[in-house]
């Protein structure tokens, strides 16, 4: 039985991939939010609760995770996001093999994995596509963000790997510095491009 072809879809704070993602969802094609998903196991009733008020305790309550307190716990602390990420990751890619199984029969699918890269994710996708724009566009978007600072936004950009690199390591490059027009004509063109791609893989094997 054949799988679809998974793209990986990243990109860096700021650079327009949840706005990517959407409009991949509006053509049609199984997008995986992994953001969504954490904002699942940590909201009310969430399965992953009882285990990070374990290990932050006071961080959780009726509606879920207090995330103040919880960003404040761990911020600036690499060892207690450690424990944040093993309690999270696998949780999620439980998630993720879920919607496999229910996606399995769409010729592309796409993993939203903002930290894609920096986790090792890249190996379990066919294909990376990046979204990107100018270091101003981004800088200016992320500080334009309620309760966001120049600190920050520092901060958030020393855990990622820098979008230089991410351009050069990636397999599609989706530019979000133009029109949303644009960017929308981007986007339907590399999906049409992957499933034409999975259509000739499949006749190939038959």
């Amino acid at each position: 039985m054949s799988r679809p072809f998974i793209l990986g879809l990243t990109g860096s704070i700021g650079m327009g991939k949840s706005a990517v993602a959407a409009m991949l969802t509006r053509l049609g094609v199984p997008v995986f939010d992994a953001d969504a998903e954490v904002r699942r196991l940590q909201g009310p009733g969430g399965a992953s609760l009882s285990a990070i008020e374990s290990a932050f305790p006071g961080t959780t309550g009726p509606d879920g995770v207090d995330r103040p307190k919880l960003g404040a716990a761990v911020f600036g602390d690499p060892e207690a996001l450690k424990r944040l990420e093993a309690i999270m990751h696998p949780a999620v890619a439980g998630a993720r093999r879920g919607f496999l199984e229910a996606a399995g029969d769409a010729p592309l699918i796409v993993y939203d994995i903002p930290l894609l890269y920096e986790r090792g994710g890249a190996a379990g996708v066919d294909a990376v596509a990046v979204v990107s724009a100018s270091a101003e566009q981004q800088r200016a978007r992320v500080l334009a963000r309620p309760a966001m600072t120049p600190e920050k936004f520092t901060q958030i950009l020393s855990l990622q790997v820098p979008d230089a690199e991410k351009r050069v390591r990636a397999d599609f490059v989706i530019d979000t510095s133009c029109s949303l027009a644009e960017t929308e004509a981007q986007v339907a063109a590399l999906v049409v491009e992957l499933v034409a791609k999975t259509a000739e893989s499949l006749r190939n094997r038959s």
